[in-house]
């Protein structure tokens, strides 16, 4: 990833030709940005109707691409604010500078988006703005996140964050190479709990 955020590495397209230079803008340039509307725990049932992302999942639940919805409610939709596909979204608020800059890609149309998101509906691909943004941009969104006990950041800020973006094509590339190497990533975990797991049973019928 630091190779292909500072462009060391770069893909070439499909007739084997490089891709156009990136073009510095600013975040607010390329995007438009809206915050989410409350919802409590209360509200998040197992059986709701409507898929939901509260901001605190971002800490513990999803990464750069978010595919699989855990959460549900039940309250009406004309009181939520609704996802559309390729939006990006990154914490409002947190504990600290370095953790509130966590940005996610909603990939489904239709998801109630919850308090304390900032969300992102940008002209790019979605999915290469969260991995870009988490991590050749982590530390100058950290930045320009204000507090000290709790962490701020606000539309105003992110919409002066200088980016570097690469054309349509080309983010594709990235996004979709980034995606496949997490889910290599992920797949290789589940194997090693489901080794650890089985080890643990055969040493327990061992030593019974």
């Amino acid at each position: 990833m630091q190779q292909l955020f500072t462009q060391a590495l770069r893909f070439k397209d499909g007739n084997g030709k490089d891709f156009p230079d990136w073009q510095e803008k600013k975040l607010g340039e390329i995007a438009t940005f809206s915050k989410g509307c409350g919802i409590s725990k209360a509200e998040v049932h197992e059986n709701g109707v409507t898929p939901c992302i509260r901001y605190g999942e971002l800490y513990t639940h999803y990464s750069e691409l978010i595919s699989e919805i855990k959460s549900r409610t039940n309250v009406d939709e004309k009181y939520l604010v609704m996802s559309k596909r390729n939006d990006v979204i990154i914490p409002a608020s947190g504990e600290t500078h370095v953790d509130i800059a966590r940005a996610a890609c909603v990939m489904e149309e239709g998801v109630a988006l919850g308090g304390d998101l900032n969300i992102i509906r940008a002209k790019t691909n979605g999915v290469f703005l969260a991995y870009y943004l988490n991590n050749a941009m982590k530390h100058a969104i950290a930045g320009m996140a204000q507090g000290s006990s709790v962490i701020h950041l606000y539309p105003a800020q992110l919409k002066l964050l200088k980016l570097k973006i690469p054309s349509l094509p080309e983010q594709t590339k990235i996004a979709n190479f980034l995606t496949a190497l997490d889910r290599k990533i992920e797949s290789v975990a589940t194997q090693i709990t489901e080794t650890q797991t089985f080890k643990k049973g055969l040493l327990q019928q061992m030593f019974v």
